[in-house]
């Protein structure tokens, strides 16, 4: 691990220094960069050895994402949230499938989306109106999806549908991006993690064959897959807040206060002290998160566990946690800098608007309050 780190500090030491204003735009995606880090050989570093891959576990993945947000989140979201669908996959494919789709994600270095959210669902994807119907030997896919990171220029998607015949029967499949009948609708104008590209999908009749789905309840399986994407994307608010403390240091060393500078002053110092203290606590349920992650993993019957416990209680804590105490210290450290603070002239703007996303996407606060609550509150007996 200690190797493929270094490589990606020298990464994004070459390649992300002062890049927050030219990656802070809705320009086209960033594509060359990531193909640079593909180069590098660092790609979907979580893919197994036995498809092509590094086989890096959640535990390495923490320190990676951690490096790469620190000097851009939405560059770390981009090149990690394939591990939501590339899991699903490795988990819950046919052998064959695995074969025809993991290997190429390793040795070039490409993408793969998870098409889950619609908008009249919302976060209740168990009413999902995509349907997935079975004519021959193929599946019909029609729907259409709200939200994807990475779809326009993924490899493969993956669905989550109901059957066409049974709405109480939700699958998942996946769908080869050149698929005739995908359509990208448009890319959504975000307000952070402006390097990475989230849209908006129209499926119409899209033919896959029938073993393009994946084994088990396709909102299982969704539940299953959210948790290495929640740690990761818990992750972030590492980066950023780590970012943030440094700029906030740097600042004081040049602010005048009083007799001295901002840096001397005992109120600055509290402050600091008490961030960095949330932010060790942060990384350690990350960590924490990511070793259960990978003990299920390394398991032979891994698909089976996961499918008992579906979502893991320390992944949803660590993005609950992380999401909620990265924008305390957002707004401790946007404040610092004062009226500079709330301009584009300071990179803390873009930093603030980037770590709100830990608290929305996949699965705002109050939707995994619900969640913790149904799952691991109420007593056993009165669960559904």
């Amino acid at each position: 691990m200690t190797e493929q780190l270094e490589r990606v500090r020298e990464f994004a030491a070459a390649e992300l220094p002062g890049a927050h204003a030219s990656l802070d735009t809705l320009a086209e995606m960033p594509l060359p960069l990531y193909g640079r880090f593909g180069d590098a050989g660092l790609a979907n570093w979580w893919i197994p050895e036995a498809h092509g891959g590094l086989g890096l576990g959640l535990a390495e993945s923490v320190e990676i994402v951690n490096e790469l947000a620190y000097h851009d989140a939405g560059v770390a979201f981009t090149l990690f949230i394939s591990v939501l669908g590339s899991s699903m996959v490795e988990l819950y494919g046919t052998p064959e499938l695995k074969e025809r789709l993991l290997p190429p994600l390793a040795k070039r270095g490409t993408f793969c989306a998870t098409l889950g959210s619609e908008e009249r669902a919302g976060s209740e994807l168990g009413k999902s109106e995509t349907t997935i119907a079975r004519e021959g030997g193929e599946l019909v896919v029609t729907g259409e999806k709200y939200f994807s990171t990475n779809s326009a220029f993924a490899d493969f998607l993956v669905v989550i549908g109901v059957s066409a015949t049974d709405p109480t029967d939700p699958q998942a499949v996946v769908v080869p991006r050149d698929t005739p009948g995908v359509t990208i609708d448009k890319r959504w104008d975000v307000i952070g993690l402006r390097s990475s590209g989230t849209y908006r999908v129209s499926l119409d009749h899209c033919r896959v064959p029938e073993e393009n789905r994946l084994k088990g309840s396709g909102l299982r399986l969704l539940e299953i897959g959210l948790n290495a994407s929640r740690i990761l994307i818990a992750t972030t608010a590492v980066g950023i807040a780590r970012r943030m403390r440094d700029l906030c240091m740097e600042y004081a060393k040049s602010k005048p206060f009083r007799d001295s500078t901002l840096l001397a002053g005992p109120v600055f110092a509290a402050k600091l002290g008490q961030m960095e203290m949330q932010i060790a606590v942060m990384k350690n349920q990350c960590e924490a998160a990511a070793r259960e992650y990978d003990a299920i993993m390394s398991r032979p019957d891994a698909a089976g566990v996961f499918t008992r416990l579906g979502t893991l209680k320390s992944a949803v804590a660590a993005k609950m946690f992380c999401g909620q105490t990265g924008w305390e210290i957002a707004g401790v450290a946007s404040q610092m800098f004062g009226g500079l603070g709330y301009t584009h002239e300071s990179p803390i703007g873009k930093l603030v608007r980037d770590m709100r996303h830990v608290s929305i996407i996949e699965g705002g606060d109050d939707v995994l309050r619900d969640l913790v609550f149904s799952r691991y509150v109420v007593p056993v007996a009165r669960r559904t």
